[in-house]
């Protein structure tokens, strides 16, 4: 049986070949420098890849395909992940159900990242709960996110409209995307918005990243260290 790759929607407005991808692979090659000058990983310290994507594309899977340290990281999603196992054979990886606590005990890692994951977690409560997960199970966090503020929304491929409800809806509408208009599937972040996530008595800093287009860069970024 063929496998189902429970993140292919993620890519529908980033083809194969196409500018978009190759805007996305330079996006996150900018997020992962960022990930290395934020977070200072050492060749010891261990690793966790919140929201590995089960299709492996030249736009996924950043972390994997760049760090040099591969044996450290340790991934988890949401799908079977057969083609990413055997493509990062050297990266732990391990199912995980939605919205549900992290198989690990209270600071199991040095660092824990995730990559474009946030703004899909269902509504602004899993959000919270999301980022104390990540808090609980490593010292050091990196999250990053898209930017509303991008003039692109990332998952539709829709320029501007986005920067008004109104209008998306009725983009979504007319293109028969409406499902990214549910909270379920999509909450569109700003900085504001992701500073807010920050847990008290932690020291956070907030930030873009990806393209660089100062308040209308492609990412956002929310680096939490002790």
């Amino acid at each position: 049986m063929s496998e189902k790759f429970v993140d292919r929607r993620y890519y529908e407005a980033t083809k194969p070949r196409s500018v978009g991808e190759r805007l996305t692979v330079a996006a996150r090659e900018r997020i992962y420098r960022d990930f290395i000058r934020l977070m200072r990983p050492s060749a010891s310290d261990t690793v966790l890849d919140v929201g590995a994507s089960d299709v492996v594309n030249d736009a996924a899977n950043v972390l994997e395909r760049t760090y040099p340290h591969a044996d450290r990281i340790t991934a988890v999603g949401l799908g079977e992940a057969k083609a990413f196992q055997a493509s990062f054979p050297n990266v732990a990886y391990q199912q995980i159900r939605p919205n549900a606590p992290l198989p690990f005990a209270d600071k199991s890692f040095d660092i824990a990242t995730s990559n474009a994951v946030l703004e899909h977690v269902g509504s602004p409560e899993n959000q919270v709960k999301f980022v104390s997960e990540l808090t609980r199970v490593a010292s050091r966090v990196f999250i990053t996110v898209p930017n509303r503020l991008f003039p692109v929304e990332h998952h539709t491929g829709i320029p501007l409209l986005h920067y008004w409800r109104g209008s998306f809806a009725l983009a979504c509408g007319a293109l028969g995307k409406r499902d990214w208009l549910d909270p379920a599937n999509l909450i569109l972040m700003s900085r504001g918005r992701l500073t807010e996530l920050a847990p008290q008595g932690r020291l956070a800093q907030a930030g873009h990243t990806g393209l660089r287009l100062g308040p209308f860069s492609s990412n956002l970024f929310l680096a939490i260290r002790p």
